[in-house]
Order: structure tokens, then sequence, then C-alpha cells
């Protein structure tokens, strides 16, 4: 099939690294404490790119891992990246987030809003903790709860299995949040399973092309390997050296991405809502 272009950039995700304090067996990064696959930023090699990208017209900049709130330098980013554009941050709500309550407070009425994505994979404690771990799933809504009263946007990020029932899902996830007084509006966004890292790429065929916006027609992804920061097509590939569009902006934006990842098939076919809602 032919090569996707940037539509508009609508996101900057900003990579923070593969360490994280949990060790999932379905992450599609891989990630576990201390992983080094992908390297932790900073704010000083960081800032420049971040300003180029508000020059640039990026709608808002998205920080993943990994889990960002293991960052040192992560209060520092975020501040800097809020003076310019709103801010998404994807976490799992446990320990990193629990313990920082007095830095969130550092990170509002700045110019731009800060949203945050929790994850919480199943409405079901068993579930959840089976990969997550003894208690996470108690502490994910620990951190969805307290970003929710000091006045964030939130939402959830949840595992979808093949062949689920969606609206009984909902339902569960409704019926969860107002368990734990939590508005049962917040978005809840579906993400299919994507493999680990470093699989065999699978070619796409032509006819697997639908109408559907996929990330890298979206957004960009800056990461650090081998000591330099480098942009990738798409936030959800940084395994496939096919998908390296070099350390500045200008040729990232402009670059034609060819769809020939294991992912892309899964993006192409019934779409991978990385993004999520609107800020």
């Amino acid at each position: 099939m032919s090569g996707i272009r940037l539509a508009a950039l609508r996101e900057l995700w900003i990579h923070t690294g593969t360490a994280c304090n949990l060790s999932c067996p379905f992450c599609h990064e891989g990630s576990q404490p201390g992983d080094r696959r992908l390297e932790a930023l900073t704010l000083a090699e960081l800032q420049p790119h971040l300003d180029a990208a508000a020059a640039a017209g990026v709608e808002r900049f998205a920080f993943t891992g990994g889990e960002p709130l293991i960052l040192k330098d992560i209060v520092a980013i975020l501040r800097h990246a809020l003076a310019l554009r709103p801010c998404l941050l994807l976490t799992n709500g446990t320990a990193p987030l629990i313990r920082r309550p007095h830095h969130l407070q550092q990170l509002q009425g700045l110019a731009h809003p800060l949203s945050f994505r929790v994850s919480i994979d199943y409405p079901d404690e068993a579930r959840h903790d089976a990969a997550r771990g003894l208690r996470n799933f108690r502490k994910a809504l620990q951190g969805l709860k307290l970003l929710s009263d000091a006045g964030f946007a939130v939402g959830i990020t949840r595992q979808q299995d093949a062949g689920e029932d969606s609206a009984a899902l909902a339902a569960r996830f409704r019926q969860l949040l107002r368990k734990h007084s939590l508005p049962e509006d917040l978005p809840v966004i579906a993400l299919p399973e994507l493999g680990r890292p470093l699989q065999p790429a699978t070619p796409v065929q032509a006819s697997h092309a639908a109408a559907i916006e996929t990330p890298c027609s979206r957004s960009r992804m800056l990461i650090r390997r081998d000591a330099s920061l480098r942009y990738t097509a798409c936030p959800l590939v940084d395994d496939d050296p096919g998908f390296d569009l070099g350390s500045t902006l200008a040729p990232a934006l402009a670059a034609v991405v060819q769809p020939r990842h294991g992912r892309c098939t899964t993006c192409l076919t019934q779409g991978v809502p990385y993004a999520g809602t609107a800020p």
C-alpha cells in the first residue's frame, strides 16, 4: 500500500524511557524496573525539541513510558511543556504517583492544562492484579481518585479482549467508578493486544487499509537511544529502524511512513486509539 503522510501534528509523544516500577507481561514496550532499552530524558536535551514542536504548531504534548512519573526531571519537563501546550500523561497510577502529591500541586494553574490516563486493565481486581501485581488495582484507583480530586482531567486505559462485550464492560467500569466516588463518564480507552517489542515485521496488504485515523497520520514520537534524541514515525513503534525519522523535527514531519511493522495491520484494520479523546 502507499505510504501515510502526517495530516496535522496533533501530538508530539515524549517517550520517557522503558524503565517502570512494574513488570507487566503484556507491556507493548517490554518495560520493567531498571529497563534501559530506551533511555531516560532530561529537560536540558528535551527543551529545544518542545520549543520547535510548539513553533511548528503541535496541538499537545503526550508523555508515555515505561512509567513517566519515575523520571527524575518529569516535573520540570512538564512545567516547561505546559507553558507551551496542553499535555497528556499516561501512568499506571501506582506508587510513583501516590507518593508525590506535592509535585502535582506544581503542575496546576499553569498556562495550559495537564490531563492523565491511568491504566486499569479490567474492572476486576483479581484479573488486573494477576498481571500488575498484588494490590496494584487498589493503588491505581487511589491514584485516579487523587488526580480527580486535585482537579485534573482524568481517564482510564484498559485492555481490550477479542470478542468482548464492550457495552457490558462499559457498565462495569461505570459501576466501579461510582463505587469509588469518581465521575461515571470518565473516558475509558480500550487498547488491543499489540505484542512485545522487537518482533518480526509483518507486511501490510493494501486490502487492509481502512478509513481509520492512524497514529502516524497525527503524531510523531521523540525517544532517547544511544545517547541521542531521535524522532520515530509512530508512538506505537520504536523498535524498527525503518520508523526512525532522524534527529530534527522538520524532516520527521515531512516523512511518508510505510506501514511495515507487525502492529500496523492491527492499527489499520481495527484502530489503536492511543491518543484517546481530545483534551
